[in-house]
């Protein structure tokens, strides 16, 4: 059984930045993700996409914001139950929870707080009868490593920004990169949609639209897909390939936490109020991307801002008989339980002379 403070479940930039907060006051969490490391679709599905509207950052890079937040927290000593996913949770006779993964690790806390962006997120599939045997053997949904198409032979299907911009990305990469969109329009940026037209005409890019993956051939992996197009006279095209990447987005879903007992409203977590996030079940948070309520905006800015509030509330109910003092990290510095201690240089009042 895994005891803390407060538990996480989900360690996306809000999950991270709430182990901060709780950190400065002196509260230890523990997170729960079913993806396998830290960072959620930070990581797991843009991570060298730009962000432009996290403060005093002009523009940082969704890995390395991913990357800042974990070195932010490192004092704090958070713990981790990564590749599982909160399967049940069981509120005790004391007011306090355990909540287990679908794997049978058990977790125990006063407090949960479920800071899981948008939900366990289903990746929208082709509809090919035999694409699950090809998957990891050829087939892939996410891009985590583009070196594993270092000379490959690649095919994208999609019509959005990630089907560009990996296509743009894969070009330097791969010896051969295919685009193939059902449509002549795509729904990207407009400089990315300029980017791939350019490197189609440079022969960077072979651009295939008014067309569709509709078969995938292979004996232990992928080997060819069939390629259908919209022109009834135009025969069906057969491509030698090493990997195919369909990015047709993904289905948002809250999976096995829908059926908590929590109030639930457009697949969201509705939450009783703005001043701590509180669920209607007491003890219960909900933060980020994960919550609903009048005004919401689906922004990780927002998201730091509730986490922050959260762990206020979060320690009073922890220690109902303490009155905290807020103290400016400006001021009191950061005190990590590694021992480590952040402080600005303190000014020293000298007579001269």
């Amino acid at each position: 059984m895994i005891s803390t403070d407060i538990l996480i479940i989900g360690a996306g930039p809000t999950g991270l930045f709430t182990v901060f907060e709780a950190g400065l006051l002196k509260l230890k969490c523990h997170l729960i993700d079913a993806l396998p490391q830290p960072g959620g679709q930070c990581s797991e599905i843009y991570p060298k996409k730009p962000i432009y509207d996290i403060p005093a950052f002009p523009e940082v890079l969704a890995g390395d914001l991913v990357n800042n937040l974990m070195k932010q927290i490192e004092p704090f000593q958070p713990g981790f139950t990564l590749g599982e996913r909160a399967q049940t949770i069981d509120k005790q006779e004391d007011g306090t929870f355990i909540v287990t993964t679908n794997k049978g690790t058990k977790h125990h806390a006063p407090v949960v707080a479920i800071a899981g962006g948008l939900g366990s997120f289903e990746p929208r599939k082709p509809p090919i009868s035999n694409i699950k045997d090809f998957e990891d053997r050829g087939v892939s949904y996410i891009i985590r490593d583009p070196e594993v198409y270092r000379d490959k032979k690649v095919i994208i299907a999609g019509g959005g920004d990630s089907a560009l911009d990996w296509s743009i990305f894969l070009a330097d990469v791969a010896s051969e990169v295919t685009l193939v969109h059902r449509r002549s329009e795509f729904r990207g940026a407009l400089d990315s949609v300029e980017k791939v037209s350019e490197l189609s005409k440079l022969g960077k890019i072979k651009l295939v639209t008014n067309a569709e993956v509709v078969g995938i051939n292979g004996s232990e992996k992928l080997e060819s897909v069939v390629i259908q197009h919209k022109d009834k006279a135009a025969q069906d095209t057969l491509l030698e390939v090493d990997g195919f990447i369909p990015l047709f987005g993904l289905s948002p879903k809250l999976g096995p936490i829908a059926d908590w007992g929590l109030e639930i409203e457009k697949n969201a977590i509705k939450v009783d109020n703005t001043l701590d996030y509180q669920t209607n079940i007491p003890g219960i948070y909900a933060i980020g991307d994960v919550n609903t309520y009048p005004g919401k905006l689906k922004l990780i800015l927002c998201g730091f801002h509730e986490a922050t509030l959260m762990c206020q509330s979060a320690f009073q109910r922890i220690n109902p008989d303490k009155r905290y003092v807020m103290k400016y990290t400006t001021v009191g510095g950061v005190h990590g339980f590694d021992g480590s201690v952040k402080t600005a240089k303190k000014e020293v009042v000298q007579k001269i002379g």
